[in-house]
């Protein structure tokens, strides 16, 4: 039987995926989980009007931040902008676009990109500003909106460990998003601290198989897990 093509690579490899334009998915909340070295790989690429889907936008040249700072964010879609008050700056200046989701919406919205369910309905932010232009439908006397699935052509995540087939552990709290994000792409990058040989993980710690990880980038060192 033919050996599967190594999914390990280096960042700059790995990212080569992204496109002008791109849909991109970046894992984390805060600046814990932030698959860091991914971020940095992709601007160097130099890609361009980049849709970014994330909890947040990082602090201020760091992670996201650096590469709102380089210019290439067309549009971001995520809940807590806060610890970087360069993305509302660049928002009301017209430079990017922002899309707020509670994140509660947020991360539904994500799962079921993952799991093929185009939209839902949900009862979090009828009736506010998030509501317009959306259908809005009753369920038990209470308004509901509908909410699309969140859907990437690329997702960057970070996890801990990972064997060589690709399957994922993670660190902590750097399990928040990150499996949610493998999952709702067409392709899926993590970077991970270390690779093992297939059968080294127990099975009952593995969070995302690796039927949904494309790519592996081993970090060159543990920052902000």
């Amino acid at each position: 039987m033919p050996m599967a093509r190594s999914k390990v690579m280096r960042a700059s490899e790995a990212v080569s995926h992204i496109r002008n334009g791109d849909k991109v998915m970046v894992g984390g909340f805060g600046l814990r989980g932030c698959p860091f070295e991914l971020v940095d790989a992709l601007i160097e690429t130099g890609q361009r009007e980049l849709t970014i889907i994330s909890v947040g936008g990082d602090s201020p040249g760091i992670g996201l931040g650096a590469l709102l700072r380089s210019g290439q964010i067309k549009k971001m879609i995520g809940s807590f902008y806060n610890a970087n008050r360069e993305v509302a700056m660049a928002r009301n200046s017209g430079q990017i676009e922002v899309v707020l989701m509670p994140m509660g919406n947020l991360a539904e919205a994500l799962r079921a990109g993952g799991m093929g369910i185009p939209a839902f309905y949900v009862p979090v932010g009828a009736g506010t500003d998030l509501a317009v232009g959306k259908e809005v439908r009753v369920f038990d006397g209470r308004p509901h909106i509908l909410v699309d699935a969140l859907h990437a052509d690329v997702s960057l995540i970070r996890a801990k460990a990972s064997d060589a087939l690709g399957n994922l552990v993670y660190s902590k709290t750097a399990r928040n998003f990150n499996p949610a994000m493998a999952m709702a792409a067409d392709f899926t990058i993590a970077v991970v601290d270390e690779i093992v040989e297939p059968g080294a993980l127990s099975p009952d710690e593995i969070i995302t198989s690796h039927i949904y990880v494309d790519a592996l980038v081993l970090a060159g060192g543990c920052r902000h897990d």
